[in-house]
């Protein structure tokens, strides 16, 4: 066994170093750079969002983009059906500079060939194909799971301006897209419409452009435009129209009456009243409203609920309602006609007057003092043409005398006949008279007369014409003798020639005379009728 002092000394040797050798050089760097660019797709790749349509036409996985103000900013990866296979849902994945856009109000839809409201949009795509819009919201809340629209909206969201609503019985020729008018000029569009709940109307949205906005408050009426607006009444023939396309297409118009008391602009979403005409939608807006009703005893065609109740030419009111009432007392008929009378309209507005209100404080006593004076209604011709009629109120003091009954509710006012129906009364008067008169007696008196008229002309031929010839040839054959006797140049010959002359004329007149009557004997008692030129 070796001692320790014989064991070798310890040699230090140095490790090797582990080197990796060159033929991994070259895919740890692919490795790296394939790692880098997984990262920077992850980083760069947008959201996803799905979007929910009705049908998918004009919908292709892997074509269809998403733009956003002709922008590309998106493309359509998946299309599918929904769950309950109602829907289709198209999966789209966006830029990830559009991750700010995705918000609760986004609107998308398809934008594809379309013809709505007399424009026409999306003709680009019968080349391109279909793609779906965008239009960015104003909210701040997220939102990944959109409902297309299935119709484009009227206008962008960052288009300044307002929107109103408006309320119409119905839709009329209105459509999404149709023009809105002030003063003959495009200043809107219509955007949307839906049935009332209760389906007593229809409810319009329209979007009126900025600065054209400010010129709609409180107190401006809407009325529909489209068409050609033809009225015929006691004023004329009127035509009114907006322009070429809304009579093509129809269209809306708004105004602002010039008695309007308020100026200020009304803010958005501000509720109208849709009219069907423009006489209808500037008509004065009555504050004070009374009702009454007129009893007609006569035939009322011609009056229309609408016609107006004038004052001397001034309209005061209009008929509301035209009814049919028994009196069972005296077993008649008659015709109440229930009128809206507004009592501003009396209100004094010349110079210094009030500008509404009543005229009195006490309205019934002032009636019937009105009444007490010979106020009445009547019924008169508006038209001739059309034969329309309307109620004038007018003071007819030899009109008996009447009051005002305010226990009927309505109260009723008196009428008077119109001067066609007193005429008409007149006519049938004399008429009955006429039918009371013995025609017959008459007729019979008549023609004995005629007859006893025929012998006394016979009489006259047979006695006096004979004898009268006879006269007048001795008076002729005496004359002849005096002429033969007197001197050629004496003033007695001429005189005498003159006299001969004249009672030949006389005779010849004679001899005509009796054979008219020859042969008109009833000329004794007539006369000689005219001749006829």
């Amino acid at each position: 066994m070796s001692s320790p002092d014989n064991m070798p000394d310890a040699e230090v040797v140095s490790k090797k170093r582990w080197r990796i050798p060159w033929v991994w050089v070259v895919p740890a760097i692919a490795v790296i750079i394939g790692i880098w660019l997984a990262v920077q797709a992850v980083l760069a790749q947008g959201p996803t969002v799905t979007i929910t349509f009705k049908t998918g036409e004009g919908l292709e996985a892997g074509k269809t983009k998403i733009k956003f103000k002709d922008v590309d900013i998106g493309l359509v990866k998946s299309v599918a059906l929904s769950d309950d296979f109602k829907h289709v849902v198209a999966t789209a994945e966006l830029r990830r500079d559009a991750t700010k856009m995705l918000v609760d109000d986004t609107r998308f839809w398809v934008v594809r060939p379309r013809v709505a409201g007399g424009s026409v949009s999306g003709i680009g795509t019968l080349l391109s194909g279909a793609y779906i819009g965008m239009d960015v919201g104003h909210t701040k809340r997220d939102r990944r799971d959109y409902v297309g629209l299935e119709t484009p909206p009227v206008f962008a969201s960052d288009v300044p301006g307002r929107q109103f609503v408006l309320k119409a019985p119905d839709l009329g020729s209105v459509d999404v897209g149709t023009p809105v008018y002030f003063r003959r000029l495009q200043v809107g569009q219509v955007t949307s419409f839906e049935l009332d709940k209760d389906g007593s109307g229809v409810t319009l949205h329209v979007f009126v452009n900025s600065p054209y906005d400010r010129y709609v408050n409180a107190d401006s009426r809407f009325w529909q435009a489209g068409g050609i607006d033809v009225s015929l009444g006691t004023d004329g023939l009127k035509v009114n129209t907006q322009s070429l396309v809304s009579i093509l297409i129809g269209g809306l118009a708004f105004e602002t009456p010039a008695v309007s008391l308020t100026w200020a602009e009304a803010p958005a979403d501000t509720t109208f009243t849709l009219f069907p005409t423009r006489t209808e939608a500037l008509r004065v807006q009555e504050h004070i409203v009374e009702t009454y009703v007129f009893n007609f005893q006569g035939s009322v065609r011609g009056l229309a609920v609408g016609a107006p109740v004038e004052f001397r030419g001034i309209q005061i009111g209009e008929v509301s309602a035209i009814n049919t009432r028994f009196d069972p007392v005296t077993k008649q008929i008659s015709i109440p006609v229930e009128v809206k009378l507004y009592p501003e309209r009396f209100t004094s507005r010349f110079a210094n007057g009030p500008k509404g209100g009543r005229m009195v404080s006490d309205p019934k006593a002032l009636a019937d003092f009105l009444v007490s004076r010979g106020l009445r209604g009547q019924l008169r011709t508006g038209s001739i043409l059309t034969g329309q009629l309307y109620v004038a109120m007018d003071f007819f003091p030899s009109a008996k005398k009447e009051s005002i009954d305010w226990d009927r509710s309505p109260p009723e006012i008196p009428t008077t006949p119109s001067g066609l129906d007193s005429l008409q009364d007149s006519i049938n008067r004399i008429m009955t008279r006429i039918d009371k008169l013995p025609i017959e007696q008459l007729t019979a008196s008549a023609q004995q007369t005629l007859n006893n008229t025929s012998l006394l002309m016979q009489n006259l031929n047979t006695t006096v014409v004979p004898q009268a010839a006879t006269t007048l040839a001795a008076a002729r054959a005496a004359l002849d003798a005096a002429h033969s006797t007197l001197m050629p140049d004496s003033g007695l010959q001429q005189d005498t020639a003159e006299a001969i002359r004249e009672l030949t004329r006389t005779a010849a007149s004679f001899r005509s005379l009796a054979d008219y009557l020859q042969q008109h004997p009833e000329a004794l008692l007539r006369g000689k009728p005219e001749d006829k030129k």
